[in-house]
C-alpha cells in the first residue's frame, strides 16, 4: 500500500501541479473586455468597432485587443518602426504576434506608439491595417526598471 501512496506521490502530484500551473498561466487571470468603442492614439480618440481583448490585474503586458478602424482617422499621426507585438495565450486566436511581426516587417501594416509610458516603463502599440483590422498591445520600452 505504502508503494502505491509513493508511486502517486511521485507521478500524481506532479501532474496535478503542472495542471494547475498551465490553468493559471493561459487562462485564470485573464479577463475578456468588450466594451471598448475608441482608443487614444496620441492624443487622438479614435472610434473602434468588434473590440475583442484580453487584460490582466496581474500584469501591464497581458493586455491584447484586436478591432476594426478607419484607417484614415490615423492619417497625420506618428508611426514607429519600433513595435515588438507579443505572443498572447494560445485560446486568444483574434491575435496573432508573429503574423502582425511579418505584416509590419513587409510594410503590410503600420505601427503606431499610442501612448509613451510615464514610470511603468511600458508603450501602448497599435497596429493598423489597410483594410480596417487593427491590434493593440503593451510592450517593455527602455525605461523600464524592476
Amino acid at each position: 500500500m505504502t508503494g502505491k501512496l509513493v508511486a502517486f506521490g511521485l507521478f500524481g502530484f506532479p501532474l496535478i501541479f503542472g495542471a494547475a500551473l498551465y490553468y493559471f498561466q493561459y487562462y485564470y487571470y485573464y479577463d475578456d473586455v468588450t466594451d471598448i468603442t475608441s482608443i487614444t492614439v496620441q492624443e487622438r480618440v479614435i472610434e473602434v468597432e468588434n473590440y475583442v481583448g484580453i487584460d490582466a490585474t496581474s500584469s501591464n503586458l497581458k493586455m491584447r485587443g484586436c478591432f476594426l478602424v478607419s484607417p484614415a482617422d490615423f492619417q497625420g499621426l506618428d508611426m514607429t518602426d519600433a513595435a515588438t507585438p507579443l505572443t498572447p495565450p494560445p485560446w486568444f486566436d483574434c491575435y496573432n504576434a508573429e503574423r502582425i511581426t511579418l505584416d509590419l516587417q513587409a510594410g503590410a501594416a503600420v505601427a503606431y506608439l499610442a501612448k509613451m509610458a510615464d514610470k511603468e516603463g511600458m508603450d501602448l502599440m497599435v497596429a493598423v491595417y489597410p483594410d480596417g483590422r487593427a491590434f493593440r498591445w503593451r510592450q517593455l520600452n527602455d525605461t523600464y526598471q524592476e
